[in-house]
């Protein structure tokens, strides 16, 4: 799913630094034990490529740098769930911005019969990005609704007891709504 999301400059860039950064403070104000190193490495090493990847990018990351994140992202969630670190839902709720336009565009082309291995540009932040003629204003956002309502949503699941299977599938749930107002999934015209 993350490697679907890289598609306009400097997103799936902005996605992990905003993630990797609050995985670190949440399970670092928590006490957590978790790989704090690790989360603010990644966050670092991605904003040092995000320099030149911020819109108008001179470079691009790619299917290889996208799928590694993803495949990162995913591998931290199921060991913090192991490690005594964030567990999958609050890593599902960090997640949530790419996981809800990359799933509800996939299950919107395939209900609609469109070939789902096919190029297109139908994903929520493509059309957003096209309805605001710019990558910058559409990676700004991400980046907004990652600090101020993601984060935050995340560091209470994780801290308050609240089950946070609940909130990571109310959250995703709104988000997918959201992607679906943008005409995410609709076929090119």
């Amino acid at each position: 799913l993350y490697n679907f999301m890289d598609g306009i400059d400097g997103l799936a860039a902005v996605e992990a630094i905003t993630v990797a950064a609050a995985a670190a403070i949440i399970v670092s104000l928590s006490g957590g034990s978790g790989p704090v190193g690790l989360y603010l490495l990644i966050a670092g090493a991605v904003a040092g490529f995000a320099v030149w990847n911020w819109p108008p990018a001179k470079i691009f990351m790619g299917d290889t740098g996208s799928a590694f994140l993803g495949f990162l992202f995913g591998g931290l969630a199921v060991l913090g769930d192991t490690a005594d670190g964030l567990g999958v839902w609050t890593w599902i709720i960090l997640l949530s911005l790419f996981i809800s336009d990359a799933t509800f565009t996939l299950c919107r082309r395939l209900a609609t019969g469109q070939r789902a291995h096919e190029a297109h540009r139908s994903h929520a932040y493509q059309r957003l990005s096209r309805r605001f003629g710019s990558h910058r204003a559409v990676t700004l956002g991400v980046l907004l609704v990652n600090a101020f309502v993601l984060f935050p949503l995340a560091w209470w699941a994780h801290v308050s007891g609240v089950d946070g299977a609940i909130v990571a599938l109310a959250v995703v749930a709104v988000l997918a709504a959201g992607a679906a107002a943008a005409g995410a999934g609709r076929p090119d015209r």
